[in-house]
Order: structure tokens, then C-alpha cells, then sequence
């Protein structure tokens, strides 16, 4: 069976309160991060953790990152580029309140 030339993926989950894959460049596919914003929609402020995950070794993207209640962040600036494997791993330090969204669009190696 061929490979779709493109798929687009959107991610929306609440963030979990310890470290977690939400997303895998499937094989044959680069996964291209359009968007990672999250949303905390409590009046509390809380911390997330982003890490780029490539082979075991992780890179922050932001790391203990403080969200003021009923607030809003972007969390990658421009598109990040995940080649076939690589993982964005996510935390935050409450699993209620914290709303993460993500559009991907995975195109063919």
C-alpha cells in the first residue's frame, strides 16, 4: 500500500502530570509542528515541561514553564521539524487545569 502524500493530526488532551509521549513521527513520515499552545484554565498559575525526544536523548523546549491562571502560551515559535521517531514528550505539574493542542502535518520522507 502507498503512503499518503500528507495527513494532519491535531493533538488535544489535558497534559498529563508526569512526563509522556503525545506525539511519534510515524516511519516514512516527517511530522512538522504547526502549533503546541496550551491553555491553563484555572485562576492558579502552574509549570509545563516540553522535550523534543530523539533516540533517548531529550532537548527542553521549555522546561518548568510558569502559566498564569486563565491563561494562554505558545509553546514553539515557528514550525519544529520531527523526523520518523522523534517524539514531543509533555508534563505539567497539575493534570486538570492544563489543556494542550497541537496541529501536526506529517508529510512523506
Amino acid at each position: 500500500m502507498a503512503l499518503k502524500l500528507n495527513n494532519y493530526k491535531t493533538i488535544a488532551q489535558v497534559v498529563p502530570s508526569s512526563l509522556t509521549v503525545v506525539y511519534t513521527a510515524p516511519t516514512g513520515y516527517t511530522g512538522v509542528v504547526l502549533l503546541g499552545q496550551i491553555a491553563n484554565i484555572s485562576s492558579t498559575a502552574y509549570e509545563v515541561t516540553l522535550l523534543h525526544r530523539r533516540g533517548g536523548t531529550d532537548t527542553e523546549i521549555v522546561k518548568n514553564f510558569p502559566i498564569a491562571g486563565n491563561d494562554t502560551i505558545n509553546l514553539i515559535s515557528g514550525k519544529l521539524f520531527l523526523e520518523t521517531g522523534d517524539s514531543l514528550v509533555l508534563s505539567g505539574n497539575d493534570a486538570t487545569n492544563l489543556k494542550f493542542i497541537s496541529s501536526i502535518l506529517e508529510t512523506i520522507n
